[in-house]
């Protein structure tokens, strides 16, 4: 299958030329497929943020090259503008940049600057909508009397009704209690299965992305450090913690259940490891 998106030899400088240069991304290459659920972890600085501007056409590369179904997006003015509609991009507190009179129009700012008629543009708004939970009179209202969580869907279903092939997300459940961040996910999950998009998603949360998605990418010192399934790259616990970061607490346990020789097969929530940990010492574990 060929892929989507493919990233070769990606460097990016900022402020070339001044006091303050900084190489950003050094050397990054990587291919992602349709239907894929990315995750993206890395410290504050390591170039995740960066490298999610570079994917959509924002930031233009100081070499290598970004290609988009096999072309690349800056080889023509038509194909940078194309990959911003194609590859949709939700900044952090995405909220924030809500500005329209109603909901329904902040929805419908991206389909209209494609270009779109006025009924695809309606199927577009009110489809998005329904992935993240808005309902017809929220559409109607103010996008500024909503509470926090509904102004993030709002942002999101902004991105969503462009219908981009590529969904990339930074930090799209920062500031969300537990069932905020629950519905965000979920709504995002459900995007990705009725359209078969790929979704990469920018996350300090190490148990959502063991949970949620099917390969994960560490940044480390502007180059992409690790790059494998949840489990390929959280049992190599040691390595993470030296780039100053977590693992999830279920592979914790799941690490002391297999040093200490137990089956782990059938282990797949913190619950179930902590159980087994529980028989093991008979009755006694903490996570």
């Amino acid at each position: 299958m060929e892929p989507i998106l493919q990233v070769k030899n990606l460097n990016y400088i900022y402020s070339i030329g001044t006091p303050f240069e900084h190489q950003a991304l050094k050397d990054v290459s990587f291919c992602v497929h349709r239907g894929e659920f990315i995750g993206i972890i890395g410290h504050t600085g390591s170039g995740k943020s960066t490298l999610m501007q570079q994917l959509n056409g924002l930031l233009k590369p100081t070499s290598g090259s970004v290609i988009l179904d096999g072309q690349d997006i800056w080889s023509d003015k038509k194909l940078t503008r194309q990959a911003r509609f194609r590859v949709g991009l939700v900044f952090q507190y995405p909220e924030y940049q809500l500005f329209e009179e109603t909901v329904y129009k902040d929805i419908a700012f991206g389909p209209g600057n494609m270009g779109l008629g006025r009924e695809e543009i309606d199927r577009r708004v009110r489809e998005a909508a329904g992935f993240v939970g808005l309902t017809d009179e929220q559409l109607l209202s103010s996008p500024f009397d909503l509470s926090g969580g509904q102004k993030r869907r709002v942002a999101i279903a902004g991105v969503i009704a462009m219908e981009p092939e590529v969904l990339i997300l930074d930090e799209p459940t920062a500031g969300l209690d537990p069932a905020g961040r629950a519905e965000i996910l979920g709504n995002i999950e459900s995007y990705r299965k009725a359209k078969n998009a790929t979704i990469m998603m920018v996350s300090h949360s190490m148990e959502d992305v063991a949970r949620l998605t099917d390969r994960l990418m560490v940044m480390n010192g502007s180059q992409l450090a690790m790059d494998g399934t949840p489990g390929e790259v959280f049992t190599q616990a040691e390595r993470l913690v030296e780039m100053g970061l977590n693992i999830p607490q279920v592979t914790q346990v799941f690490l002391r259940l297999r040093k200490m020789g137990l089956p782990v097969e059938n282990v797949y929530t913190l619950e179930q490891a902590v159980e087994a940990l529980k028989a093991l010492k008979g009755g006694c574990a903490h996570a």
